[in-house]
């Protein structure tokens, strides 16, 4: 797909900071600094699996686990300037896969990118509504969702707090709020596990290892944010990985939601990992793994 020529965007106040800046150095030193300060990276994220037609991509090769993650920061910028209140979380939600956690927001509210970035996706989907999707210079991908109005466009070349455009309640939204997603290479990954999303903003880990259990909505429930298992080393995943997995063994007035509860793991995933269904009867003694 044809390329158009980036176009820089920045938070008007991060503008005003680098034109007063411009005054108190010299030309050459600006012209070197802030080349530097806005493309961010030397590496062109746009070279490979670019698409501006779909949000999530299909990078059509198995993926290894675990994913490392790699932030040169130790912050993030908030996505919104309130304070940020999670309403949803990433997990099963009805029944279905919620790949992402909802934020609390009122229609008009202002959002901003997180890191610095391409825009790969700036369109309308009938789930998300008006969407925009930043690709970043780690692999890593944010999604914003249900926004009332847009203020950047494919291709552009953001710095972290740009302004993206207005919140809002399009596509399927049941009230006003951010739907805000994470994938690398295609893979969903919860937000929770890279970043605490309090008054702080701060990164989890500068170097992060992700086990297949942060990518699978149907191990985590919308209504709680799950307990975090944090791997800064690679050694470290894989030992969690090779843990032999927990063993359930059902009691008399068992059913497959008070397991569930119990558990903190959702019934999608106790069918998935012991091969039953919803309506399965249950018998005293029998062993379900929990994955």
């Amino acid at each position: 797909m044809a390329q158009n020529t980036p176009t820089i965007i920045s938070n008007p106040k991060l503008a005003n900071l680098l034109e007063e800046y411009k005054s108190l150095i010299g030309e050459n030193d600006e012209n070197h600094l802030f080349s530097e300060s806005l493309t961010g990276n030397e590496i062109d994220v746009t070279s490979e699996f670019w698409d501006t037609s779909r949000i999530r991509l299909d990078y059509n090769n198995d993926v290894t686990y675990p994913i490392n993650i790699q932030f040169k920061e130790s912050n993030y910028v908030s996505p919104i300037s309130r304070n940020k209140v999670v309403t949803s979380r990433y997990g099963w939600r009805k029944g279905r896969a919620h790949r992402g956690i909802d934020i609390d927001l009122v229609t008009g509210d202002s959002l901003y990118a997180m890191f610095d970035g391409v825009v790969r996706f700036a369109s309308y989907s009938s789930g998300h509504g008006n969407t925009v999707v930043i690709r970043h210079f780690n692999g890593l991908e944010t999604v914003y969702a249900h926004l009332s109005a847009y203020g950047v466009k494919e291709n552009d070349s953001l710095v972290a707090g740009a302004y993206l455009g207005k919140g809002g309640a399009t596509g399927n939204a049941r009230g006003s709020h951010l739907h805000l997603e994470m994938y690398y290479k295609g893979v969903p990954v919860n937000p929770e596990y890279l970043l605490s999303f309090d008054e702080n903003n701060e990164i989890r880990s500068q170097d992060i290892w992700i086990t297949k259990t942060w990518t699978r909505p149907e191990l985590h429930n919308s209504r709680r944010q799950s307990e975090l298992e944090l791997f800064s080393t690679e050694e470290d995943a894989i030992a969690s990985m090779n843990k032999p997995p927990r063993v359930y063994i059902v009691k008399k007035g068992d059913t497959l939601s008070r397991i569930s509860s119990r558990n903190q793991v959702s019934i999608a995933a106790l069918c998935k990992s012991n091969h039953i269904r919803k309506n399965s009867t249950l018998r005293i003694g029998q062993k379900l793994i929990i994955d």
